[in-house]
């Protein structure tokens, strides 16, 4: 069933506002929301210099805050409610346990080093409906909120592109992840009814518009998600890396697909095919953007359909089952109601998003499912979305 964004937005805000008071005996004082993203195109190279599509979608990350009056902070999760965080806001956080308030910990880092210290003391409920190992960044949305607390709890409003490189960071710091800006700034930028196309390498932000209400974003969550030994998101950075080396230029804006060709003999079959991914994907994206400025949405089918294969074959982070997905959004068609489909986010699992028409979204959401757990035999977590506005923070 599509769930009406306001809707669903509703009910987790009181139900966040009303756990908060139970727990720690007052009402909050700010409610911060920092949805989730998905990206419709433009993957695995954020960290590039490439262009991203996202859009925020109707999943969030609440955090319900109040001033406690003392130099630390308590932190509770609805997710693990056995493993609350106390962290001291008077001396340098270090990541530890519970692993889940590592994020926070490394956004109160972040403030620290920009010399917003000590922080006053505050109390916080943290609750999210984005689905874990989902590929939907809720790592992103967790620092966002958190530092939007923190905005809160200070009386300041810092630049929102220095907000979104304090929360990357903070996963780079304290996660260990060295993902890229994409879903930081997406979680920060967005607005309703528009995609947000960021220029990896400017930094600069263009909303473009998607109010066509004959379509709806499809998400299917496959409900698996491989864990490789092998580094393999830090190991495909590398390859980018050598990649660029090779060919001798500063960013992979600077690069053709015709001095990619050229320089071939010089790479191994592995490091070529990723640099394909990337210049291709580069080019998907800008395409797929204008087309969709232009209202022209039926042409971002094909686009999808070559990144979903790029990633696939050039850069091999799909898996089985995220391509037992998008064949079975491909296999409904066009007549069925589907203009395009994808796997979205990191990779080895996670989730897909499609392009479907609004009037036949519950056929193709069932129909996925029903396809899916057919070949998997594992039940998918399937919704349907509209563009929604980036953070925002309430004053109760």
């Amino acid at each position: 069933m599509i769930e009406h964004n306001h809707k669903a937005y509703t009910a987790q805000k009181k139900a966040v506002i009303k756990e908060f008071e139970e727990h720690f005996g007052l009402a909050p004082f700010w409610l911060v929301a920092a949805p989730s993203r998905v990206n419709l195109i433009g993957e695995h190279i954020d960290y590039c210099d490439g262009f991203v599509l996202p859009l925020a979608i109707n999943r969030y990350v609440m955090i319900a805050a109040a001033p406690n009056g003392t130099s630390q902070a308590n932190l509770l999760s609805t997710l693990f409610p056995d493993e609350p965080a106390t962290v001291p806001l008077d001396e340098p956080p270090e990541a530890g346990e519970p692993y889940w308030a590592n994020y926070i910990r490394g956004v109160f880092d972040g403030f620290r080093e920009k010399g917003f210290w000590p922080l006053p003391g505050f109390d916080a409920l943290v609750h999210s409906t984005i689905p874990l190992g989902a590929g939907l960044s809720s790592s992103a949305a967790i620092e966002v909120a958190a530092a939007t607390v923190v905005e809160g709890l200070l009386g300041i409003d810092i630049n929102p592109k220095n907000k979104a490189r304090l929360c990357q960071r903070a996963e780079h710091k304290f996660a260990g992840v060295p993902c890229g800006i994409m879903d930081q700034f997406a979680s920060i930028f967005a607005e309703k009814d528009h995609l947000t196309l960021i220029d990896c390498r400017s930094e600069e932000v263009q909303s473009i518009p998607f109010a066509d209400d004959s379509v709806e974003i499809i998400i299917a969550d496959t409900q698996v998600q491989h864990e490789l030994s092998d580094g393999s998101y830090s190991n495909r950075r590398k390859q980018t890396e050598i990649a660029l080396s090779i060919l001798g230029k500063k960013s992979w804006r600077e690069v053709s697909m015709e001095e990619l060709e050229a320089a071939k003999n010089e790479m191994s079959d592995v490091v070529f095919r990723r640099a394909r991914h990337v210049v291709s994907e580069i080019d998907r994206t800008q395409k797929a953007a204008m087309a969709l400025a232009r209202g022209k949405t039926h042409e971002v089918g094909e686009l999808m359909a070559a990144s979903h294969r790029s990633l696939r074959d050039d850069f091999e982070v799909s898996c089985r089952e995220l391509d037992i997905m998008v064949d079975a959004a491909w296999a409904i068609g066009q007549e069925g109601g589907v203009l395009g489909s994808r796997m979205t986010g990191g990779g080895f699992g996670g989730s897909t998003v499609t392009i479907a028409r609004a009037d036949k979204a519950e056929a193709v959401m069932d129909e996925m499912s029903r396809r899916y757990k057919e070949e998997t035999g594992i039940e998918p977590h399937i919704f349907a979305t509209r563009a929604v506005d980036g953070v925002r923070l309430e004053e109760l």
